[in-house]
């Protein structure tokens, strides 16, 4: 199907329009880098969600459950290798911060293999009854997150080496925002090349739109399909990572603070749309950004002003499932 260039030109015409209002071109630059890095993380918490609604049409609001695991566990694994995230050599820090992102999406598979099993194959094809038993599984995973590292917050530092900025001339960009970018790149790469261009993607494509030919060949659509809600919730633990470095510390509540805004990324890109998942995720990164800068008092409520003017001009989001 033709790719759309309508969102991909807002996109374009949301940074032009922003240039001459921030002042000068130093300034836009810095804040757009920074914006396209936090969009980026963005998308690597919200492209779980968008895998499993797209491909299974499941509406998991326990999501941030995922995120806040990751995160997490993240402080435990930094915590037990601080002698690599505090050694002044890059690839120890890299080497921590790569265990670290492992064992986020180990735990937050693992519980993602339960969650499903337990709370949504039950309601598979009822998506009110999937909203109220998945948001009630993310209260209980806050309270035994509560009662396994306590309620408190916990600091989340990031190791030395990725500490501090790349200064070009005038334009400064944070280490760990780059590491991020590049991060988000490779889970959109690798994500567009399972889903598109190997067999289990074909596979969980077509049992998604004929199930019963699909396991009529052999094939248990319902394996594949524990399969991607086990991947949801991995990259949901990867974000919750990179999220909890990014705000250098973790909550119990992380999960739930960040699954609103990531239901109006998805929104935004077009529900199950993994393209639109990504135009979303930019376009909020990029708005935060933009307002906090030029008017802080309207920061607050930019992402849902964003969401509503987006429904108005395309209702059913910018990429629409079809043209995934």
């Amino acid at each position: 199907m033709k790719l759309d260039p309508k969102p991909l030109a807002l996109l374009a015409a949301l940074m032009l329009l922003a240039l001459p209002l921030t002042g000068s071109a130093s300034t836009w630059l810095n804040l757009t880098l920074a914006g396209v890095a936090m969009g980026l993380i963005i998308f690597v918490i919200a492209s779980g969600l968008t895998l499993v609604f797209g491909l299974m049409d499941v509406l998991n609001f326990g999501h941030g459950v995922f995120i806040a695991l990751g995160a997490f566990m993240a402080t435990t694994v930094l915590a037990a290798l601080a002698p690599w995230a505090s050694n002044p050599s890059v690839f120890a820090n890299l080497g921590a911060l790569a265990a670290a992102c492992l064992a986020g999406m180990a735990i937050a598979a693992a519980v993602g293999v339960v969650f499903e099993r337990v709370l949504v194959r039950p309601v598979y094809g009822q998506h009110l009854k999937q909203i109220l038993i998945t948001m009630g599984g993310m209260i209980i995973g806050e309270e035994l997150i509560k009662a396994t590292w306590g309620a408190q917050l916990i600091p989340l530092p990031l190791p030395d080496a990725l500490r501090g900025i790349f200064l070009f001339g005038d334009v400064a960009v944070e280490k760990f925002r780059v590491l991020s970018m590049l991060i988000g790149i490779v889970v959109l790469v690798g994500l567009l090349l399972v889903l598109n261009r190997t067999k289990i993607g074909l596979l969980i494509r077509a049992g998604v739109q004929d199930r019963e030919m699909v396991e009529a060949l052999g094939y248990r659509v319902r394996r594949l399909f524990v399969g991607v809600f086990v991947a949801g919730a991995a990259l949901a633990g990867l974000g919750g990572v990179l999220w909890g470095l990014v705000q250098q510390g973790v909550t119990p509540q992380i999960g739930a603070q960040v699954n609103l805004l990531l239901f109006i990324v998805i929104i935004i890109g077009g529900l199950g749309s993994t393209l639109g998942c990504l135009v979303g995720a930019l376009l909020v990164g990029l708005v935060a950004n933009y307002v906090g800068f030029i008017a802080p008092k309207a920061a607050l409520f930019s992402n849902i002003g964003l969401m509503v003017a987006i429904l108005l001009w395309r209702p059913q989001g910018l990429y629409p499932v079809g043209a995934k």
